[in-house]
């Protein structure tokens, strides 16, 4: 059974992939290696997961704007992420959607938080705005 939410494409395009879920924003600097595409960051929910080829649906990023460089350098070592999902941006966000050029919806007309569960498979369509549940897991 699908769902569907609307929200606000800022990076265009379609993909599909596994949802990492939450409200905690991941440090760039201490929180991602971008060697490996893990998360690193003590006590995160994602610690020890790969964003490889997942949508993250995130409050938001921590630290400065140099938060995009470590997220950058795992896109282009082909481990970084497929997908954001953000309740709103800021502009450290701003410069991370730009520089990783992956399909991101803002501003879900649901709490992201409250619909998506973790590990659902999504599909995102930020040229219309749209987040498809696929499968819960």
């Amino acid at each position: 059974m699908s769902s569907l939410f609307k929200g606000r494409g800022v990076m265009g395009g379609r993909v599909v992939g596994r949802a990492l879920v939450s409200r905690l924003p991941i440090s760039g600097w201490s929180g991602l290696d971008e060697k490996t595409g893990l998360i690193i960051e003590k006590g995160h929910p994602f610690e020890g997961r790969s964003i490889k080829d997942h949508i993250l649906v995130l409050s938001g990023g921590k630290g400065s704007n140099g938060w995009s460089i470590h997220f950058h350098a795992a896109k282009v070592r082909n481990i970084g992420p497929a997908g954001l999902i953000l309740p709103r941006l800021d502009s450290r966000l701003a410069v991370t959607v730009t520089v990783l050029g992956i399909p991101t919806i803002v501003g879900l007309e649901e709490d992201p938080f409250e619909v998506i569960a973790m590990d659902s498979l999504l599909e995102i369509d930020a040229d219309r705005g749209l987040v498809s549940i696929l499968d819960e897991n």
